[in-house]
């Protein structure tokens, strides 16, 4: 077999499918590329739990035995993935990035694995992610026992948690795409690190079943693309209702391309959006707003509802994570977790009281009315997804050195206070809504960054169609990170 070019294996989904489709390639030389790929630059990104080299290559032979029969599933067929290390695959280890179960094994595919392979999409590896997807409180890179993630921009830095190996593996070109999960960041942030496109859907569009479980009302699945349009392509085959997953809805959604308004979207532009924001995060989103407001009628100056989102988040996850692990902690397996913190976290998220858990659940119902009432004026907000770039690997992540903003100096008591930059993240994840990042610049130390646009429940077509005509304009998703030569 002729080794496939790097034009190939960053190739978008749509342009694997045409390639595949006119037999230019076929789906087993693909597989086996990103095969040997995984093997050899995936271990330097800390990027592998697991390769699937024997279903992949079933699934390939299966996958042109169609293509030539005129069986055509859709524009994933043929096409090769890989999934998160939480999400079940039957016979194959499903990790959950914890040192205790590396010998974890489920006997079922979850449904976002079934969905996947009904589509014709090809599984050829299980990716690293934070130790149980950082519910016991993580504070460094080194929470795998993979290791530490890995930007392919520059491998001194983390690729970001906790899809650390989708967002390495993605970008460097190991997969043609990835699924993540998200609670509160953990596809944006590691999309933002690695300058890939990451879609978290609203919450109850793509069913968990099968996918370990952190936090259940705010654990959502979603893509991890090299574009948008590559996003779009995938949420429409995992998205849809699963009786065994009662949090999925009845909202249908399709998508074959991006669609276009017949006048411009309307885009909020969130104030003090890069307070506190490093110098090229900031010059990065201006230069975006440039390219949006040619497609886009920019609102300037819009406040973002002052809340307690990140506390709000914060309660929640303890609570629901510590009893999502109860069993796991009081059987003492956080002892063998890899990072320090972890060992020690889970039990003061056990000690969580009952009466600040329903506080923060009862204060979420306000907070969602109050983020709704400012996105029905438009059809998106938009801020830098990170207002920095990412942390050096080995030093915890409250203790950064290098390029951080300097400290905001203690005002004087009864002074104003600072501004600071909204609370998107965790204000979209409380609430349950739909975001997109798409990178948008190079910052600090050669590595992404991006902007992140976020919208009202199961608004994720305006989504793409904004961040399509983004990409469009624009070429940071196609560069290619200096690591993913082998």
């Amino acid at each position: 077999m002729a080794e496939l070019g790097a034009d190939v294996v960053f190739a978008s989904v749509r342009e694997l499918g045409s390639l595949l489709r006119k037999r230019e390639i076929s789906s087993l030389e693909l597989t086996r590329a990103y095969l040997d790929r995984l093997e050899t630059i995936g271990p330097k990104l800390g990027a592998v739990a697991t390769l699937t080299r024997e279903l992949a290559l079933a699934q390939a032979r299966k996958a042109d035995e169609d293509l030539a029969n005129g069986r055509d599933r859709g524009p994933l067929l043929g096409i090769p993935y890989g999934a998160k290390d939480l999400l079940a695959t039957r016979g194959i280890p499903t990790t959950w990035g914890a040192e205790p179960l590396r010998a974890q094994v489920f006997d079922y595919d979850a449904t976002a694995i079934a969905r996947l392979r009904e589509a014709g999409a090809v599984l050829v590896a299980k990716l690293a992610m934070v130790e149980l997807a950082g519910g016991m409180g993580y504070n460094n890179p080194d929470a795998s026992w993979t290791g530490p993630g890995r930007t392919p921009w520059n491998t001194d830095y983390w690729s970001g948690g906790s899809s650390s190996g989708s967002g390495a593996a993605t970008a460097a070109g190991l997969v043609a795409f990835s699924l993540g999960s998200e609670t509160s960041g953990s596809i944006l942030t590691p999309a933002t690190f690695c300058g890939l496109s990451g879609l978290r859907p609203t919450y109850g569009r793509v069913s968990r079943h099968g996918a370990m479980a952190l936090c259940w009302t705010l654990d959502k699945l979603g893509p991890m693309c090299r574009s948008a349009d590559d996003c779009g392509l995938v949420l429409s085959a995992i998205a849809g209702r699963d009786p065994r997953d009662p949090t999925t809805v009845e909202e249908p959604f399709t998508y074959r391309g991006a669609a276009t308004p017949s006048g411009k979207y309307r885009l909020g532009v969130l104030r003090h959006a890069t307070a506190g924001a490093q110098p090229e995060v900031k010059d990065s989103f201006e230069k975006s707003l440039q390219v949006l407001g040619q497609f886009c009628a920019l609102e300037d100056d819009v406040e973002f509802p002052d809340l307690p989102w990140g506390p709000a988040v914060g309660i929640i996850v303890d609570a629901e994570g510590a009893s999502a692990f109860r069993d796991f902690i009081e059987s003492g397996g956080t002892r063998k977790l890899r990072a320090a913190a972890d060992r020690i976290g889970a039990y003061s998220a056990m000690m969580t009281l009952a009466v600040d858990y329903l506080q923060a659940m009862r204060a979420r119902v306000p907070m969602r009315h109050a983020l709704d009432a400012l996105l029905s004026r438009y059809d998106a907000v938009v801020a830098p997804t990170r207002i920095r770039v990412t942390y050096p690997i080995g030093h915890d992540f409250d203790k950064p050195p290098g390029r951080a903003p300097a400290p905001t100096p203690t005002p004087a008591p009864g002074a104003p206070r600072p501004p600071s930059a909204p609370a998107t993240i965790p204000a979209g994840n409380l609430a349950g809504l739909p975001a997109i990042c798409i990178p948008n610049g190079i910052g600090a130390e050669g590595i992404p960054t991006s902007l992140q646009l976020l919208g009202r429940a199961f608004s994720e077509s305006t989504l793409l169609g904004i961040a399509h005509r983004y990409q469009q304009a624009t070429d940071w998703h196609e560069r290619r990170p200096p690591a993913a030569r082998a």
